[in-house]
């Protein structure tokens, strides 16, 4: 099972603003009740701009496609009718969001992403365990390739099993800890 982060893109009238935070607002303490929520957060690129980026994130698909096919989240939609339009939708999983650089100002965000060294750590005890197995079991399989060839195939071998396998466990495992 992999968390599942989806981006949304809503127009909003400027004037509408505060009907806007309402309503935003609602949707998460809606969100909030559903099991495997784990965060919600909106971003718009100025104060007077029509566009408001929205991310909603959850433990896995089914949790995330009980919240998308629930009653109350139809209720919520429904009642921005006639002042929010909805142009873009992208699901994301895995971690390739931790890579994109913030580019928007004005965030609001129900959760506060976790310090830099619990970061690490958790990094950390994800890498070391999957580099110890490698090197008791692919070690020997290349020792006697160039250093660089040697370094090439562990990278190309550890990378996806690090990003879909390991890091997206380690971080739910870790997750009461790591917003703490």
């Amino acid at each position: 099972m992999q968390t599942v982060t989806v981006a949304i893109t809503r127009r909003a009238d400027p004037s509408r603003t505060a009907e806007m935070i309402a309503w935003v607002n609602a949707g998460t303490t809606l969100a909030e009740d559903f099991p495997g929520f784990l965060g919600t957060g909106w971003v718009r690129p100025a104060q007077a701009s029509d566009e408001w980026h929205m991310l909603y994130r959850f433990a896995d698909a089914e949790s995330l496609r009980n919240w998308e096919e629930s009653p109350q989240r139809r209720w919520w939609l429904s009642s921005a009718e006639g002042f929010v339009e909805h142009t873009r939708v992208e699901r994301r999983t895995g971690i390739e969001g931790w890579f994109d650089p913030p580019q928007e100002q004005n965030v609001q965000s129900a959760v506060k992403a976790p310090p830099r060294w619990k970061q690490a750590v958790t990094i950390w005890l994800g890498f070391f365990p999957v580099s110890l197995l490698a090197a008791v079991t692919l070690n020997h399989l290349i020792a006697d390739l160039h250093v660089v060839l040697r370094t090439l195939v562990s990278t190309l071998c550890l990378t996806p099993i690090m990003t879909y396998l390991v890091l997206p466990r380690v971080t739910r495992m870790l997750q009461p800890w790591l917003q703490r």
